[in-house]
C-alpha cells in the first residue's frame, strides 16, 4: 500500500519489500529470499557476511553460514525490541527475542540438516510451503503478535493516519469531498 501511495503522489517507484512470502518452502527461503526483503539487504553485507569472514578462521569455511545466521538473528532481534521499546514505551518482555532466536535456531538446524544430507532429501513443494508458512505463523501469533498489541501498535498505526490526513488537509486547505475527488482524479 505505501509503495503505490508513493507511486501516485510522489512518482517514485519503491523497491519491492516482499516476494510473495506465502509461497516459502523453507525458512531459508522465507527469510533469505521473500520476506522484508530490504532488510535482508541491509542485514546481509552488514552483519551475515563479515561474520562469515570471521567464522571461517575458525570452522570449516561449509559450515561458516551456520554462526552468522546466528548473529544476523540476534542483530534482527535486538533491532525489533528496540522498535518495540520505542512504540509501547514498555519494558521487554524478550518475547520478540525469542521469536528471532527460535527462527535463527530452526535455520541453523535447516541449513545443517541440508549440508549433512545434500539435496537427497527434500520434501515436496506441497509439503513444505503449508509447514513453513504453518510455522512462521504460529511462532508470529505465539511470540511476535502479542507484544504488538500490547503495546497498543494498531492504536498507534491509525492515530498516526488520522494526524496525516489532517496535516495534508491544513496545508492543502482541502476538504475531505475535494481531496477524495483530486485522489480518485489521480487514480485514473
Amino acid at each position: 500500500m505505501v509503495a503505490a501511495l508513493v507511486r501516485v503522489f510522489l512518482g517514485v517507484e519503491l523497491e519491492q519489500q516482499f516476494n510473495e512470502p506465502y509461497l516459502s518452502t523453507s525458512l531459508q527461503d522465507f527469510w533469505g529470499r521473500r520476506w522484508n526483503i530490504m532488510v535482508t539487504s541491509i542485514l546481509r553485507p552488514t552483519v551475515y557476511e563479515p561474520v562469515i569472514k570471521l567464522s571461517a578462521r575458525f570452522v570449516p569455511r561449509r559450515w561458516a553460514p551456520i554462526p552468522a545466521i546466528l548473529a544476523t538473528f540476534v542483530v534482527s532481534a535486538i533491532m525489533h525490541e528496540l522498535i518495540f521499546y520505542y512504540l509501547g514505551r514498555m519494558r521487554p518482555n524478550w518475547e520478540i527475542t525469542g521469536f528471532f532466536l527460535l527462527h535463527g535456531g530452526c535455520l541453523m538446524a535447516e541449513i545443517a540438516f541440508k549440508k549433512a544430507l545434500g539435496d537427497k532429501w527434500r520434501l515436496p513443494r506441497v509439503v513444505s510451503t503449508p509447514l513453513t508458512v504453518g510455522f512462521v505463523m504460529a511462532t508470529g501469533f505465539w511470540l511476535f503478535f502479542p507484544q504488538l498489541l500490547r503495546c497498543r501498535a494498531d492504536e498507534r498505526v491509525f492515530e498516526e493516519y488520522a494526524a496525516v490526513a489532517t496535516f495534508v488537509k491544513n496545508v492543502t486547505g482541502l476538504t475531505t469531498k475535494t481531496f477524495q475527488f483530486k485522489l480518485s482524479t489521480l487514480e485514473s
